[in-house]
């Protein structure tokens, strides 16, 4: 019965209709439209409260010890500290947490890209016993049990809570996370003095075809929803897109990750297992470890230290310097 009642769920979430963002959120001049929204989860401010709430409630675990706010902080672009968070009762999943920041635009979600929406992303961490390892009953007993929590749904959604309306403010949350505000963005409206002689160079140097980092990093979030295997290794222990698809030539392919606020989100890779950006650009630099997957662009480019540098600083440029919730919410 309740796998069904998750089946039906997922169904009825995917095939959902979408809208485009209201004015709740403010959206950056330089950035799409919010999109992915689906027609009976509008974004108002009530939602992104409620789903804020659940966020960072850890009564929302089996041991009442973690929230997703403890994997994903705030002061870190919602990533963590750590290659790989600790889940409830202390137990590891196997992959780094990455940025929630603007994770509304993304097309697919997870490293191999498995997941649709956020309605449906959300479900995933209840169910993992690495990480809430709590039931939507049980998250549906503990809200419905707190009086603030009931008037909070009644007021977002019109009733009382429901597993599918603990999932749609927790997506809402999550759209809300909307992040520009880098001396980049301030550089790109005009302001000349935004970006540092350094930064800039690095800024060449990056959207150059010598190093063809925004062929992957592309566009206003610098991420093209596409999976590459950058020869992070010879042989991988996670498969990375062949988990999903099950094709040889998927192994080891991972999403590529939003370079914004990427200077907050060390450590780095899908296992957390590159410190800095300096160990980053070196491995880019030196063209990564043979594997038949890797990607062909991922090749020895030459760079001096000088050049690397420079591309560490324009990378750090893009750290949002104005980014709080309260103020993304008109």
């Amino acid at each position: 019965m309740r796998v069904a009642a998750i089946l039906l769920f997922c169904i009825s979430a995917a095939c959902t209709p979408q809208v485009e963002v209201d004015d709740v959120l403010k959206v950056p001049s330089t950035f799409d439209s919010l999109p992915h929204i689906p027609a009976d989860n509008k974004l108002t401010e009530s939602r992104i409260r409620l789903g804020e709430r659940l966020f960072f409630d850890k009564r929302l675990s089996a041991d009442g010890t973690i929230s997703c706010g403890s994997c994903h902080k705030p002061a870190l672009a919602y990533a963590d500290t750590v290659p790989v968070s600790s889940g409830g009762h202390g137990r590891f999943d196997f992959r780094n947490s990455p940025s929630l920041l603007n994770v509304g635009y993304r097309k697919t979600l997870f490293r191999e890209g498995g997941i649709p929406n956020l309605e449906l992303q959300v479900l995933a961490p209840f169910g993992n016993e690495n990480e809430m390892d709590f039931s939507l009953r049980d998250a549906l007993a503990y809200v419905s049990s707190d009086a603030q929590y009931r008037a909070m749904f009644l007021e977002a959604y019109g009733g009382e809570p429901a597993p599918i309306y603990i999932a749609q403010a927790l997506a809402c949350f999550q759209r809300s996370l909307v992040s520009s505000g880098s001396r980049y963005d301030a550089w790109l409206e005009g302001d000349n003095e935004a970006l540092s002689p350094a930064e800039q160079r690095g800024r060449a140097l990056f959207f150059s075809p010598e190093t063809a980092c925004s062929d992957c990093h592309a566009g206003f979030l610098f991420a093209d929803d596409g999976f590459y295997n950058v020869g992070r290794y010879s042989d991988y222990a996670d498969l990375g897109r062949k988990r999903l698809t099950a094709a040889p030539e998927d192994a080891g392919k991972m999403a590529t990750p939003s370079l914004r606020n990427v200077a907050l989100t060390p450590p780095y890779m899908h296992d957390g297992s590159m410190p800095d950006l300096e160990t980053v650009l070196r491995h880019f630099n030196e063209g990564g470890a043979d594997h038949p997957s890797k990607d062909e662009r991922i090749r020895p480019l030459g760079l001096s230290e000088s050049d690397l540098e420079d591309l560490r600083q324009f990378l750090i440029a893009l750290t949002d310097t104005v980014y709080t919730l309260p103020e993304n919410l008109r």
